[in-house]
């Protein structure tokens, strides 16, 4: 017995159904731009009427009440015009404004995923479409219907004349493919080009105090240069073709008024036109309103092609970091912490950094993890938190996956301190309190458990303070305690802190060690990753890992004798591989 398949329509993008939920708003103001564009013919008309009518009977109450007629005309086109216009800014409006928390998740959720995309790329296009909504081509295209209606008018006048308009209209449309065909690579390539030479700039302007320093801004603005000078001549190469075209597009429109009227004659002499010239003057007006909408698309060819590549790369993108699903709500977690055979790449690669890394912490436990450089870390670090996916093994807190756990609800329990700080634009409460509505409260006692307090209220505003763009009128020991203040802000039960004393002095080392004791207490579970031995006095276990794998897991001084050991030559029970000392942090500084 023969089997029915069925087949499934696939799901519109989401940008293909966003557009059609602004189709009302397109048809409405389709509509609009439809009448207007008929309304477009009543100074031709006026113009015929003018010499029939009023020239004709010499009558000058003909002449004002044709006058008046075209001006009320005029004006009720202009109505309309604006009106369309309105819609279709709305309509752009409406469709970035229901986009836009998608286009930002499509940036933060790349930038995770290590994918090959500019930072602000999608939120850039989106801006893009947004504009090309009240564009003249979208115009055109509004307006392509009513192109129809006047070349099925001139058909009706003589089917001759509907031919030759019918003829021109293709090669015009043949000319636009033309225009697409040659200037689509060097406007892709231009795009590409303006895009590396932007970030190039970018990075340059993050970094100018080490240009200025070593004396690279010559060489630096060089290859800035270069690439600005490729964005420029490949742009001038799509500029040049598409203006060729530009101007032939225009020849042949008005190359199709002057033959219509030709036509027209040569048909009256036959006499195969009816009237007395009229409607060959009407045929030639209607022959170039056919191919008006054409011309304005070719003449907005640049704006089309931006429009088109934008909705590519955003539909790719958003493609690509599927919206967030809702997850179901877990209770608020205790600190359980356990990993479990973690192999972890770098995001958008499958060459694993960490391969089968196993611990477990209970709450209030406090772990140092200790290798030398490139051993896997901070990796490490951004798996324990759930940011970075593995590609086997789990990152468990009280038993549920940190990576799938929603970090809108997970956030709250974590605090995390990462190698580079980064602070945002805005108060001191507002960077403590992850820019949250600030608990005053909370607040203080987060700056207080690092030491930060006092150093707080001698800023000229205290906790009021805006610190300016990525904290910049902060030093760096100041905003790495006040990151590590906004790691302990409110009540994390899972901390996990990268080099957290790398830009500390003594005493901010100290603060550190008294916040992470008195942390313990709560029963807050720590994870540390360190090159000092500084903060070792505080820990409960110490995990070793070198290339990627752990070498030694144990309490503290378990691991610190084996360790010790193996560096005497007497170390039997030292776990295989396990290096003999803890890589140490600056020149002079005690080893472990």
């Amino acid at each position: 017995m023969a089997t029915r398949t069925t087949t499934t329509t696939p799901e519109p993008s989401e940008l293909k159904a966003e557009l059609v939920a602004s189709m009302p708003w397109l048809s409405r103001a389709a509509a609009f731009a439809l009448v207007g564009a008929l309304l477009l013919l009543m100074p031709s008309w006026y113009m015929l009427e003018v010499y029939d009518r009023a020239v004709g009977s010499r009558s000058e109450a003909t002449l004002a009440m044709l006058t008046l007629l075209l001006l009320a005309a005029l004006v009720v086109m202009e109505m309309l015009d604006w009106v369309a216009g309105r819609l279709l800014h709305h309509a752009g409006m409406r469709f970035e404004q229901r986009l836009a928390p998608r286009a930002f998740d499509a940036c933060f959720g790349a930038r995770l995923r290590g994918l090959a995309t500019g930072a602000l790329q999608p939120l850039q296009d989106l801006r893009t479409l947004r504009d090309f909504f009240p564009g003249p081509a979208v115009r055109a295209v509004l307006e392509a219907p009513i192109s129809l209606i006047f070349l099925l008018l001139v058909f009706a006048i003589h089917p001759f004349l509907g031919w030759l308009t019918f003829a021109f209209a293709i090669l015009q449309t043949l000319l636009a493919w033309l225009n697409e065909r040659s200037t689509k690579k060097p406007m892709v390539e231009a795009a590409r080009a303006a895009r590396d030479a932007q970030s190039h700039a970018d990075a340059t302007v993050r970094n100018a105090e080490v240009i200025e320093a070593m004396g690279m801004l010559p060489a630096i603005q060089r290859r800035w240069r270069q690439r600005q000078d490729e964005f420029l001549r490949l742009q001038a190469t799509a500029s040049d073709r598409a203006g060729t075209f530009q101007a032939a597009t225009k020849m042949i429109q008005l190359m199709l008024g002057s033959a219509l009227l030709g036509a027209g004659a040569l048909l009256l002499l036959r006499q195969d036109l009816i009237d007395d010239g009229a409607l060959m003057i009407v045929a030639s007006i209607l022959g170039a309103r056919v191919l008006s909408p054409l011309v304005s698309l070719v003449m907005q060819w640049r704006g089309v092609i931006a429009a088109r590549d934008a909705w590519g790369r955003l539909e790719q993108a958003l493609a690509a970091v599927p919206a967030r699903s809702q997850a179901t709500s877990l209770p608020a977690p205790v600190g359980r912490f356990a990993a479990e055979s973690l192999s972890v790449p770098v995001p958008g690669t499958n060459i694993p950094i960490l391969r089968n890394v196993s611990f477990a912490l209970s709450p209030g436990e406090v772990l140092a993890v200790i290798g030398p450089s490139a051993a896997g870390k901070s990796t490490l670090s951004r798996a324990l938190i759930g940011v970075w996916p593995s590609m086997g093994g789990k990152a468990r807190l009280d038993g549920a996956d940190v990576f799938t756990w929603h970090k809108s609800e997970l956030g709250a329990h974590i605090g995390y301190l990462p190698q580079g700080v980064e602070l945002f634009d805005g108060s001191v409460a507002d960077n403590i309190a992850r820019f949250g509505t600030p608990d005053l409260a909370k607040v203080e006692a987060a700056a207080r458990k690092v030491g930060l307090h006092e150093l707080i209220l001698g800023l000229p505003e205290g906790y009021d303070t805006e610190i300016g763009s990525e904290g910049a009128r902060l030093s760096g020991g100041q905003r790495q305690r006040l990151a590590l203040a906004r790691a302990l802000y409110g009540d994390p039960v899972f901390v996990v802190l990268d080099e957290p004393n790398a830009s500390l002095d003594e005493a901010g080392e100290a603060a550190l060690a008294q916040a992470i004791l008195d942390a313990k207490k709560q029963g807050i579970t720590f994870v540390i990753i360190t090159h000092r031995r500084s903060v070792l006095a505080v820990t409960d276990k110490l995990l070793v890992l070198r290339d990627g794998q752990v070498q030694a897991f144990g309490p503290r001084d378990e691991v610190l004798k084996a360790l010790q050991g193996g560096a005497k030559g007497a170390a039997p029970n030292r776990p295989a591989g396990a290096p003999a000392r803890i890589e140490a942090g600056p020149p002079g500084e005690k080893r472990a």
